[in-house]
């Protein structure tokens, strides 16, 4: 998992990306592909 100051770029990189918000902290999860998870705050 990456750990980043700005997902915007990292979201862009797989179609499947999602962009989440749990427990204040800010997620990219891919289901398909899960070397793309990453995570800020």
């Amino acid at each position: 998992m990456k750990i980043k100051n700005s997902l915007k770029s990292l979201k862009n990189r797989h179609r499947e990306n999602r962009l989440v918000r749990r427990k204040g902290r800010v997620y990219i999860i891919n289901k398909l592909n899960p070397r793309f998870k990453a995570r800020q705050g």
